[in-house]
């Protein structure tokens, strides 16, 4: 199962709601009971009494539509990634209006093939220009379309028309949610609004702790200066003025070709796995322990991230044990300073370069 907060979704109280009837309480238990929950009844329980509220505040029918919708796209979209849980996949954003012939889409097609043939499978917005170039390259099997439902005709690219793994979102929140909960990797493109909205989303939630640290590449065409320019423009104002801070920068990198945004993304999970959060406790799951030696040398590198805390090397602990697929990897527990995310970003990079134990 993967939790795209890092821990938040995890961390949620699992005791059972209250309506504040318990013999509605009871009827609710019973019901979800004789539907046949399985797992998590308690979430369950109280989803019903969520919507069972909602009948008493007054709530508008326009807002319930709303919510009623959103939860149902909520629930089509997981059900149609859960086959696919196993699988890491890299979500890929630029403009639709991106001709085929033109480089940014054959520089997209190609970064998309050499992913599938490491094993990823590809996530886009599921319409034309650099999304259809990117699933021409992955390819009907190895990818998802997440197309949005606009006023004006909006039919999904070839390659992805007509599949099961084509998700139709009505709205764009529900869409822009399911972009980062189920990727692993974030590759942008040159586009427009869409595009740099996207990104910028990916950034922030990243930055604010909201959303898991996972990588994000930035791609041109050859020569292209389109994330040069982007890169110049937060260096120039945003940095300048003190609106974002220079570890921010960690959380991108800018390719210089498509074969460099590949092996950063292989990078980032050369040894680190995962992580969660357990209290305070920040939990790396990595695919190999580390050295000692290379334990005391991240303590001295990253003292500032550490208040005064040590790395602790371990197997998994209690509290994981809601994830048995991931007990047998070694742990790097530590208790880091929540205010600079961009420094646990290069953190990971650290780790994945660190010498570990054969």
């Amino acid at each position: 199962m993967q939790d795209f907060t890092g821990g938040g979704i995890h961390a949620l109280p699992s005791q059972r709601g209250s309506s504040g009837d318990p013999e509605i309480d009871r009827r609710i238990r019973e019901l979800v009971a004789d539907w046949g929950c399985a797992h998590s009844c308690e979430l369950i329980e109280q989803l019903v009494i969520s919507a069972l509220k909602m009948a008493r505040d007054q709530i508008s029918p326009a807002d319930l539509k709303l919510f009623n919708r959103s939860l149902n796209e909520m629930r089509y979209a997981a059900r149609v990634f859960a086959p696919f849980r196993h699988k890491r996949k890299v979500v890929v954003f630029g403009s639709a209006r991106t001709l085929p012939t033109e480089p940014e889409a054959i520089e997209a097609e190609s970064f998309a093939r050499k992913m599938r043939d490491a094993g990823y499978m590809i996530i886009t917005g599921g319409g034309e220009g650099i999304m259809g170039a990117a699933q021409r390259g992955a390819g009907r099997e190895s990818s998802f379309g997440l197309n949005i439902r606009l006023p004006f005709e909006q039919r999904a690219n070839e390659v992805i028309h007509g599949d099961a793994k084509l998700i139709n979102f009505n709205y764009f929140f529900t869409r822009k949610l399911n972009f980062v909960k189920e990727t692993h990797a974030v590759a942008l493109f040159p586009g427009g609004f869409g595009t740099l909205d996207e990104g910028f989303e990916v950034l922030t939630l990243m930055q604010t702790g909201k959303a898991r640290i996972l990588p994000v590449v930035l791609v041109d065409k050859p020569g292209g200066r389109y994330w040069e320019t982007w890169f110049k423009f937060m260096c120039e104002d945003l940095l300048k003025l003190g609106l974002v801070s220079a570890e921010d920068f960690h959380f991108f990198k800018m390719a210089r070709d498509v074969d460099e945004a590949v092996a950063e993304i292989e990078r980032f999970y050369r040894n680190f796995r995962s992580y969660r959060w357990v209290g305070n406790r920040l939990v790396f799951r990595l695919e190999k322990k580390l050295t000692t030696a290379a334990v005391e040398t991240l303590k001295t590198e990253f003292t500032d991230l550490l208040k005064g805390n040590p790395f602790v090397q371990s197997g998994p602990l209690p509290e994981e044990q809601n994830e048995p697929d991931l007990a047998g990897l070694p742990r790097l527990v530590f208790v880091p300073e929540r205010r600079n995310f961009g420094r646990l970003r290069k953190l990971i990079d650290a780790v994945n370069d660190a010498e570990t134990e054969e």
